[in-house]
């Protein structure tokens, strides 16, 4: 990755930047973001202020660490943004639990390489550690039951592949979102909404028309909340499919009590009465870790999760300055100098 060719590094530039009146979307691009027009403006004035005192190319050594504990991610997507500076970076790896206030970035060098992207960095730190960290605690409570990151839907559509990605570092077996999957090595998995049910007219026939033409990688699981009973179309499409079927996904919405511990129990009650031990019980809707711990005793065999992950408040990060040209120095309340944390690894 370059250098983007303008960096927005002073006032004038800052304040006579135009919008295009016939931009489609409000979201920064990558460019945008690394010329530093997504940046908070103090940091502009900043740079511009050090050039006048000389001082701009300062070497500082700073440090970033988390206002609570949690997991780690954004640090490769930081890390992308700062390898062709001249700088030295130490920091904590992709998935890695942090304590609070531990240091899990140390960056060395001129003021200048990258004192203009705090904000930015800050931000990508924060916002996908939040969403790793929510992500984990499904995982801890599923242990080795299937998890799959569905909240793309409570995110602007530029940021959500950002946070299917960071599930997956926390922990989650599956995203639902394409760039996200993908960016987090891994293909997209999903199973069906209830447009394509109410559209077609009956689950039966959906899930005939999905075995026959749907590769045999893709999951049989099938939605069986649209229209009838769960336990009635949960046989109905047992019988249909037989072996065949892996699992029934419950998405019983709020208006229907959604998707109770009792309504786990009895749907797994009559697939094995029936003779279908193996089909699984997908649930989503509203999971989260408290109660996925009783939907699992009483049946449950995976999980979609949502808002859960999606509205994970975001970790707040803080970067001081610890050095100046190799003296400590640091702010009122911060100890000067650099801070020991025996796991940080030179990444640049």
């Amino acid at each position: 990755m370059d250098k983007p060719r303008k960096i927005i590094d002073n006032l004038a530039d800052a304040l006579a930047l135009e919008v295009d009146k016939d931009r489609v979307l409000h979201s920064a691009t990558h460019e945008e973001i690394l010329q530093g027009i997504s940046n908070d403006i103090y940091f502009v004035k900043t740079i511009e202020l050090l050039r006048q005192f000389g001082k701009a190319d300062t070497t500082v050594v700073a440090e970033i660490f988390p206002s609570r504990d949690g997991v780690l991610a954004g640090m490769d997507e930081t890390l992308n943004v700062l390898k062709n500076h001249d700088l030295s970076v130490f920091a904590l790896s992709e998935g890695e639990r942090f304590s609070k206030k531990e240091v899990i970035m140390r960056i060395e060098g001129p003021y200048s390489e990258f004192g203009y992207l705090e904000t930015i960095m800050l931000g990508m730190l924060a916002s996908a550690s939040g969403w790793a960290t929510r992500a984990r605690e499904v995982r801890e409570v599923a242990k080795d039951l299937p998890t799959i990151c569905f909240g793309s839907r409570h995110l602007h559509p530029a940021v959500a592949p950002v946070m299917e990605r960071a599930a997956l570092v926390g922990g989650m077996t599956g995203a639902s979102n394409i760039l996200g999957a993908k960016l987090g090595g891994t293909q997209p998995r999903g199973t069906i909404p209830h447009a394509l049910v109410i559209i077609a007219g009956d689950t039966v026939e959906v899930a005939k028309a999905y075995d026959e033409s749907m590769p045999e990688s893709e999951s049989r699981i099938i939605l069986v909340d649209t229209f009838k009973d769960e336990a009635e179309e949960s046989l109905r499409v047992a019988n249909e499919l037989k072996e065949k079927l892996q699992a029934v996904r419950l998405d019983t919405p709020g208006e229907r009590g959604g998707v109770t511990v009792g309504l786990v129990r009895e749907v797994k009650a009559r697939l094995e009465q029936a003779g279908y031990g193996h089909v699984g019980i997908f649930v989503s809707g509203g999971v989260t870790p408290e109660r996925m711990v009783e939907l699992i005793e009483a049946g449950a065999t995976g999980f979609g999760v949502g808002s859960y992950i999606s509205a994970a408040p975001p970790i707040d990060m803080t970067m001081d300055i610890k050095m100046i040209d190799g003296k400590p120095m640091a702010k009122r309340g911060r100890i000067p100098g650099i801070t020991i944390n025996d796991r940080l690894k030179k990444v640049i």
